[in-house]
Formats: C-alpha cells, sequence, structure tokens
C-alpha cells in the first residue's frame, strides 16, 4: 500500500510538472511573435483565396440564352410552353467560348436558368426544363454539360447562373421552395464541374408569376429566405474556389449594366448596402471584402437574343474595359446566342476586332524594360526583399513596400531613349488589403523636368488594377500618345504603408 501510495504521488507530481512546462511552452508562443520576412501587418478586411482567383480572371462573357431567346422576352411569366423552347440547331457552348478567347476574355458563365424557371438541363427538380422541349435539338442538349465540357478544354474558366427567383415554381415564396428547388439545383449544377470559378444569382427576388397556375405576387425576404450560410458552404464543399455572386454575398453588383465603376472604387463593403447607390465605389472602411462585378451588353437591345440586334462598336467596348477592368472591377460582357444556339456572326466578327485591338493596345508592357527606383523601400526579410525592382519582373507574389512609418512614396521608370506612352497600369498586393488613396502620374520628355499626365481623371484607389489613360479621355484614349523619357507616379496617402506587385506601362 505504501508503495502504491509512493507511485501515484510520483505520478501526480510528474504529472505538475507536464502541466507547469506546456504553460510555460505556451506562454513563450504568446510572448514570440516574429516576422523573419518582415512582411507588413494585413489591412483588414482582406479577400479570400477564391476572391482573389475570381478577380484574377478580369474579363469574361456571360451568355444569356433559353427560353426568352424563342419568346422575344427579357423576363418570362413562368407560364410558357416547354415545346417553344425549339433551337433551329444544336446549341454550340463551344462556338461561344471560342469568340470569347478570341476577345481576350478568361472565362464564361452561361445563363441556366432564368426567372421563368425552364432548366436548360434535365433537372429532377421541375419539369419546366429541356426535355419537354419542341425538338430533337433541344431534347439533346445539355448546356451546362456542355459549356463546362467546351471550358475545359479550352482552359477557360466557367461557371452558372441561375435564378433565384422562379416564376413558374408553385412552391416560390415557401420554405418547400429552397430545401426541394433552389438549393437541390444548385447541387445538380456544382455537380458539372468541381472547378466552377463563380455560382451567378440575379438580384431580381419576387413579385407576379405563374407558380403553378396561381398567377399572383409573391414577396420574399432574400436576406433571410435562400439560406444563404447553408448555400455557401454547401457549394464550397463540392466547389471551393466558386465565388457567389449576388444573393451568395462574395463579390457585389457594380450598381449599373453600362459598363463603367467609379474612378474611386473600393473593394470593402458593408453587406446590405444598395448597389445601385454605392455598387460603383464601394467603401473604404467596410467591414467584408466584396470586390465589384460589372455586367454589360455587347449588343444593343436586351440580354436575350432579340432580331435585328447589333452589337457595340469595338471602340466603345474598350472604353468599357477601361472604365471597369480599369477601375478595380471585373467584367462581364453579355454575348447572346441567337435561336440557332450559336453566337451570330456580326457578333463573332465584333469581338474578334475588339480581341485584336485588346491585345494591340495593352500586350506589350515597356516597363519590363525599363529601369526603375523608388524613394523608399522596405528593410528585407530573411527570405523577401521588397526592391522596386519587383514591380516589373512579372511576378505576381513579389512586391514593393515601403517601411510601415511611410506612407507616401515616388517610383520613377526610365528609359535610355524616349518611348511613346498612352496608359499606366497600377496593381497593389491585395493579399494584404486595399490601402491607396491618392496617386499621382507625371512624364518626362527629357528626364529632367516633369509634367502632369492624364488630366481631369481621378487618380484616387488602386485596387487589384488600376489602367489610367495619360490623356485623361477613356472614349478616345488611344491617339498619339505622349514621347516620354520618364514615368513618375507618386503615392500621395494610403491607409498604410503602401504595397504594389506591378507597375505596366503601355
Amino acid at each position: 500500500m505504501k508503495r502504491l501510495a509512493q507511485l501515484a504521488f510520483a505520478l501526480s507530481l510528474l504529472a505538475l510538472s507536464i502541466e507547469s512546462y506546456a504553460q510555460n511552452t505556451f506562454h513563450l508562443k504568446q510572448q514570440t511573435l516574429p516576422n523573419p520576412d518582415n512582411e507588413p501587418a494585413p489591412v483588414h478586411p482582406v479577400p479570400h483565396e477564391r476572391q482573389l482567383l475570381w478577380q484574377e480572371t478580369e474579363f469574361y462573357a456571360f451568355f444569356h440564352y433559353g427560353m426568352n431567346t424563342y419568346t422575344g422576352k427579357e423576363w418570362g411569366y413562368g407560364d410558357e410552353d416547354e415545346t417553344l423552347f425549339a433551337p433551329t440547331a444544336l446549341p454550340d457552348p463551344a462556338q461561344w467560348l471560342k469568340v470569347a478567347k478570341a476577345a481576350g476574355m478568361r472565362g464564361g458563365i452561361a445563363v441556366v436558368k432564368h426567372h421563368d424557371g425552364f432548366c436548360l438541363w434535365p433537372t429532377a427538380t421541375t419539369t419546366h426544363n429541356i426535355t419537354r422541349s419542341g425538338n430533337a435539338y433541344g431534347q439533346n442538349t445539355n448546356i451546362p454539360r456542355d459549356f463546362a465540357k467546351a471550358a475545359v478544354q479550352l482552359g477557360m474558366k466557367y461557371g452558372f447562373y441561375i435564378s433565384p427567383w422562379d416564376r413558374n415554381s408553385p412552391y416560390y415564396g415557401t420554405p418547400e421552395y429552397v430545401s426541394r428547388v433552389f438549393l437541390r439545383q444548385c447541387a445538380e449544377l456544382a455537380a458539372y464541374g468541381t472547378d466552377q470559378f463563380e455560382m451567378w444569382f440575379d438580384g431580381a427576388n419576387g413579385g407576379d408569376g405563374y407558380y403553378g397556375g396561381a398567377n399572383e405576387t409573391r414577396s420574399i425576404d432574400r436576406e433571410t429566405y435562400y439560406d444563404v450560410p447553408n448555400l455557401r458552404d454547401s457549394v464550397h464543399k463540392v466547389c471551393p474556389d466558386c465565388v457567389l455572386w449576388g444573393v451568395g454575398g462574395e463579390a457585389r453588383w457594380i450598381g449599373n449594366e453600362a459598363g463603367w465603376a467609379g474612378q474611386t472604387n473600393w473593394s470593402p463593403e458593408n453587406r446590405g448596402v444598395a448597389p445601385e447607390n454605392n455598387g460603383m465605389y464601394g467603401s473604404e472602411d467596410g467591414w467584408f471584402w466584396l470586390p465589384g462585378e460589372s455586367d454589360a451588353k455587347a449588343t444593343n437591345k436586351g440580354w436575350f437574343y432579340h432580331d435585328g440586334e447589333s452589337p457595340l462598336p469595338a471602340e466603345r467596348l474598350f472604353q468599357m474595359y477601361l472604365e471597369t477592368i480599369g477601375r478595380n472591377s471585373t467584367l462581364i460582357l453579355n454575348l447572346p446566342p441567337d435561336k440557332s444556339g450559336k453566337l451570330p456572326e456580326a457578333t463573332v466578327d465584333t469581338l474578334e476586332k475588339f480581341g485584336k485591338l485588346l491585345k494591340k493596345r495593352l500586350s506589350k508592357d515597356l516597363a519590363l524594360k525599363a529601369g526603375i527606383t523608388a524613394s523608399g523601400t522596405r528593410a528585407p526579410g530573411a527570405n523577401r526583399k521588397y526592391a522596386p525592382s519587383n514591380l516589373n519582373d512579372g511576378d505576381k507574389d513579389t512586391y514593393w513596400a515601403t517601411n510601415d512609418s511611410e506612407t507616401t512614396a515616388t517610383i520613377t521608370l526610365s528609359w535610355d531613349k524616349p518611348q511613346t506612352v498612352r496608359y499606366v497600369a497600377l496593381m497593389e498586393y491585395i493579399r494584404k488589403g486595399q490601402r491607396i488613396r491618392s496617386f499621382r502620374i507625371e512624364y518626362s520628355t527629357d528626364g529632367t523636368t516633369w509634367h502632369p499626365a492624364a488630366p481631369g481623371v481621378e487618380c484616387t484607389t488602386v485596387g487589384y488594377k488600376r489602367i489610367i489613360p495619360l490623356n485623361g479621355s477613356t472614349a478616345r484614349s488611344y491617339d498619339n500618345g505622349i514621347r516620354a523619357k520618364a514615368i513618375r507616379v507618386t503615392i500621395l496617402d494610403s491607409k498604410a504603408c503602401p504595397l504594389l506587385h506591378t507597375i505596366s506601362v503601355y
């Protein structure tokens, strides 16, 4: 018995010793906050990895195709006879995406269910789908299947638009609709590919509709009705890199459908803020990372194809590009397939012209061969340097920064011989938050005397990307250009030490 007591006491001492060691070890870890690479602290909010990947897509297509293509409507009521969906040929999503790729786009989103509730795949959730269409072309198509397959083959990103509002479903407006129809449809679409980059949920929710024959008006509270937390969790388990736009709350509507974002445009925003009022600009002190997406039409009529429509000129599309992608937004440009399920020739021709124009104007980066200096540079860490040369090394994962106490700086790019320049593009290292509030761009013809550039442009925010036309005009940006031996970018104000990973000159 005595030996048992001694053993018990010894064990208790050992336990106390282990506990004391653990506490002391934990205490030491709490007190040790190493930063061997001298990395700047983040300025919150910061983007999730899937939001970063989404933003890097920059420019992608919207394909509005469905029942409305054949009824001539923009918003179907939901009572359409399924046989009205009768393509004159087998729809060809591969053709859609090839045209988008030729235009410089990196992906596309196919509308597979609009407000009328008609589904472009053989869903188990409703009979209002392609299996009841009016001919073999319609019955044998499956847009999400064919679209995803074509995107993968072309090396493009892809996703789907699925309307939360369903004017056909008798269940809409009841709790049964969300679990029985909407969430199941999202799950069906997620099964067409785990590498989807975006799922698009329109903001139009509730109103009059067929609703299974009720022919009435139904209202919902979209903030709570769609069980968004469960929706996000369910989609992300299958498609981890998929951003849920709109109702999903991971990216915001830029606030108009005219192809422009605010020159001052913050990615932070507060959920619940009406995008019609503030979507173009964001909020400097917003609580959430909600980057903007600008949706715009490449044709002169509706989102869906309409007889007699024409594509907008390539120059107008380039202006949209500068006023969206060039202002810290993405651009999703709508290209509506016609009744044959293909893009019309006029659209194909214009998008090809635009792709050539875009390549000519924004592909030769003169900064890659420029000498580059900065007025201040952050002290290097053990494995990371913050030198100005990071700005033109072609690597998005390296960046230039100043020390913590410095929120202003000047960066100068110079060439031995004068260059013809028209645009300067800046890109912040947004993994650590959006910081820059104000900057200035100047040019020099001799490397000594400086002149102001970009007259009338609000040189305020940068964000993921800012493209500045040096003549000050997005409508007539490609003129004779400026002959310059040097370009100087001065950061005038920043929320914390500024971080830029790339400066480009075109």
